[in-house]
């Protein structure tokens, strides 16, 4: 890799700012990144197409084989794929990568910035997610798309090559595609919970394309109970006890070192009793999502927002308790709202398929927030299954499925709209630093600072059992804490940025998991 008159040699797919990079070197923003590798394409793979994707690069990339053009992408957060078939040589090709991560706000950009600190981030340059090829035969279909209730699930093909013939299998049945479609239905339909994460397996075939996938049965809604409206899961309330998650990295920052660390994460969270991951401003590799699929989490996931972030409209007015603004005029750009929205509805196409995957989140604290309820009906007729939170934490407008508050300064509350189901979507946040584990000594983030790591545990309780606790038989139905690991300055994580140290026992915590489960129960009638 090149930037600049200096060549590195760089382990993708780790960012150079990164440790695990090889490089670990603070780039100028806005200079171009050259990555350029040869590549020899075995002869098993002659007679077939050959695809090359990326998982996602950050953030303005071209993409060259053999001295063409294949393909561009101005999304940071999102895969792209090219065909390189046609531009094969025998013996060594070469793949050249241009990317500029110039950090536009008229393109989603999230938390990161050049001038890093407190709730901003190290910014993430070039290819952070991993690149590969396929070879795959002359037709075939370039992914699925899973439309599933609890009592069967529709599969389709999808793609521009996709075959006119073939079949799935699931189970000792097969189900013949029709017009590159098929319903199944289960006998005896088992349906998929953070406590059961039950998939089914199954293998398409059509003409010479093979391949494996998966789908989960189950049902969100939002049903009324005791006078109360609830978010239901498989029609039964359900509270969605969770954390905040950034995914970033101590070595890697966007990029964890495997995929087993994903794993780890959420089967320590699951072990204190959270059933549930905010995924915070960022889309992830979707081996993560895989994971909470298999392993049992459900997923609130965010957009990554666009526009300029203002301190003064976005955090100090709503802090001085502001919190009603409209937003129609406000992001006016055509450019910034477009760019937007073409992310939201690729984000939605690309993650749509897993179960795991509950919620949406539109604007968060009003960043980059332009014509909420637009935004949010836009976004209901891509995915009608699943809730949407338009505005988490402030600026709401008429349209969302819920209302969501962040309180950080104050006790937990429900709102004052108690015909949408309650969520107070970020809280706490509390400090304690373990020095040994800390990015940035001298300097913490977050919200009340714990000396010793008892007096922490002993706060971390109080906020949910004298506080959270009571509010669940009100009305409340979900609850996100800040957050699952320390954040380079944040330090008001569960685990340390290095994972290396778990803060919290499960020892200390699952009973408040487990009163907070009895707590919905009994609110909802079940014992």
């Amino acid at each position: 890799m090149s930037s600049g008159n200096v060549t590195r040699i760089i382990r993708v797919p780790f960012c150079p700012e990164s440790l695990l990079s090889g490089m670990h070197e603070t780039l100028r923003y806005g200079e171009m990144l050259i990555y350029r590798k040869t590549v020899t394409i075995p002869e098993s793979w002659r007679n077939c197409r050959i695809l090359l994707h990326f998982g996602a690069v950050s953030r303005s990339t071209r993409v060259f084989w053999n001295g063409h053009e294949v393909v561009r992408s101005e999304q940071a957060y999102l895969p792209f794929t090219a065909e390189v078939t046609n531009l094969l040589r025998k013996g060594e090709n070469e793949l050249r990568v241009e990317a500029v991560n110039d950090l536009s706000p008229r393109y989603p950009w999230g938390k990161q910035k050049e001038n890093r600190g407190g709730m901003w981030y190290t910014p993430v340059s070039g290819i952070w997610q991993t690149v590969w090829m396929e070879p795959v035969p002359e037709r075939f279909a370039s992914g699925i798309h899973i439309e599933a209730n609890d009592r069967s699930a529709l599969v389709r093909l999808i793609g521009e090559h996709v075959p006119e013939n073939g079949q799935i299998l699931c189970g000792d049945r097969r189900y013949p595609l029709t017009d590159g479609q098929v319903e199944i239905v289960p006998e005896e339909p088992r349906l998929w919970s953070p406590e059961d994460p039950f998939l089914y397996p199954i293998t398409v075939e059509a003409g010479e394309d093979r391949f494996e996938s998966y789908f989960a049965l189950r049902r969100l809604s939002i049903e009324s109970v005791d006078g109360k409206p609830r978010l239901c899961l498989n029609g039964k309330p359900y509270f969605f006890h969770g954390l905040l998650d950034q995914g970033y990295w101590s070595d890697g920052l966007y990029t964890p070192p495997d995929a087993e660390s994903y794993d780890r994460d959420i089967l320590a969270l699951k072990e204190l009793g959270f059933n549930t991951l905010r995924k915070h401003i960022k889309v992830e590799p979707e081996v993560f999502y895989c994971a909470c699929d298999r392993l049992g989490m459900a997923v609130f996931q965010d957009m990554v927002n666009a526009g300029t972030y203002s301190f003064f409209t976005d955090t100090l007015l709503p802090t001085l308790g502001m919190t009603h603004l409209p937003d129609r005029c406000r992001h006016r750009d055509p450019e910034t709202r477009a760019n937007f929205l073409e992310a939201m509805e690729a984000t939605v196409e690309l993650l749509g398929n897993h179960p795991c995957l509950c919620a949406w989140t539109v604007f968060n604290e009003g960043w980059g927030q332009f014509c909420a309820d637009e935004a949010y009906s836009r976004l209901k007729k891509a995915d009608p299954s699943r809730f949407i939170d338009t505005t988490s934490g402030w600026f709401g407008q008429k349209k969302s499925d819920v209302e969501s508050l962040h309180v950080y300064f104050r006790s937990p509350h429900l709102g004052s709209n108690r015909n949408k189901p309650q969520i107070i979507s970020e809280f706490g946040g509390y400090v304690f630093a373990v020095p040994e584990h800390t990015f940035n000594p001298g300097k913490s983030y977050g919200y009340g600072a714990y000396r010793t790591r008892e007096d922490w545990v002993q706060a971390l309780r109080r906020i949910y059992l004298e506080q959270l606790l009571p509010l669940i038989p009100q009305g409340l139905c979900a609850s996100i804490y800040t957050q699952v690991s320390d954040v380079e300055d944040e330090v008001n994580g569960l685990f340390t940025f290095d994972r290396r140290v778990n803060k919290l026992k499960a020892d200390e915590f699952a009973d408040v998991s487990r009163r907070i489960k009895g707590a919905l129960n009994s609110s909802a009638g079940d014992g």
